[in-house]
């Protein structure tokens, strides 16, 4: 309906309705909690990451180098709690990470620019991001404070997706990956092919280091284990994984981060390689099987 919207809306009015609409479900899911999940903390060796729930079911992660307490926040679609969590934590803000220009990621630069305290850098690869001011493509890499942040395209899900990946010395490596990677999912194909997403999975994400920390867009965890039990019945892996999972739900907390390892073992997506999966799919071909076990996955009700 928002994708059939957007081509005969102008786009101011278009934004207006698809923030209405985000807000609307947020009401809908949450009700007077107000968030999906309980706000988290997460220590590494040089960085904090708190786990800012937003809308019904997004991530926002404000990053803080430790050695600098300089920040960065990664798709701050609800700026004002970004701001409270920076006001809480004493840090400075001046980067905007955004993966993706679709407005439950993006649709919050401008506000977080209007009122920031600092002049803010707004980093995408999709001129279709708001406040865009740094425009990066697969391999460019700048820091936050003493943190090297590296930029891997990930075109599928939209044409300009971008996953962050972190890196410094003695740090367990982390990565953000928006819309491209679920823990135990991936994205729809609304932009791209499945040739761009097994790229994505297989030959970027899923090249790096195993301990990798896997910090996703969206709270789908349980529902995407469901289908992944689905298509592979015995993956003991994912069973264990699916109850953990549905623990964390009932208590109220987040799912991320996962790791690359675990998602080489129960994301379906990631494993099209798998003879399971292929026997699932009738497929005998890895992009056969992406493509049909995406399509499957659009219509699956767990």
């Amino acid at each position: 309906m928002l994708k059939a919207a957007s081509n005969l809306l102008p786009n101011g009015v278009f934004s207006c309705l698809t923030a209405a609409y985000f807000k609307a479900s947020a009401l809908k899911q949450n009700g007077l909690r107000g968030m999906h999940s309980t706000p988290s903390l997460i220590q590494l060796e040089k960085l904090n990451i708190q786990v800012l729930p937003a809308l019904s079911d997004n991530y926002m992660y404000l990053i803080v180098d430790k050695a600098t307490n300089q920040a960065a926040i990664i798709d701050p679609v609800a700026p004002d709690d970004v701001l409270k969590a920076v006001a809480e934590q004493q840090v400075n803000l001046t980067k905007v990470l955004t993966t993706h220009h679709h407005w439950d990621h993006a649709g919050g630069n401008l506000q977080l620019i209007q009122k920031s305290k600092n002049p803010l850098q707004v980093f995408g690869g999709d001129d279709r991001i708001d406040g865009l001011t740094n425009k990066v493509g697969h391999g460019d890499s700048f820091t936050i404070g003493e943190v090297n942040v590296e930029c891997l395209a990930t075109p599928c899900h939209t044409t300009g997706h971008i996953c962050y990946y972190l890196t410094a010395p003695g740090q367990t490596p982390v990565v953000f990956t928006g819309d491209t990677l679920f823990i135990a999912g991936c994205g729809r194909f609304f932009e791209g092919t499945a040739e761009q997403m097994y790229s994505a999975l297989v030959e970027k994400l899923g090249k790096l280091p195993d301990n990798t920390q896997v910090f996703c867009g969206h709270e789908y965890t349980v529902s995407n284990l469901k289908f992944a039990q689905h298509v592979e019945r015995d993956n003991a892996d994912i069973k264990t994984k699916l109850a953990w999972a549905m623990a964390q739900r009932e208590s109220n907390m987040p799912t991320v981060p996962g790791t690359i390892s675990e998602e080489k073992r129960i994301n379906p997506f990631m494993r099209v390689h798998a003879p399971g999966v292929q026997k699932h799919a009738s497929c005998s071909e890895p992009l056969d099987t992406m493509r049909v076990i995406r399509k499957e996955k659009d219509s699956f009700k767990a």
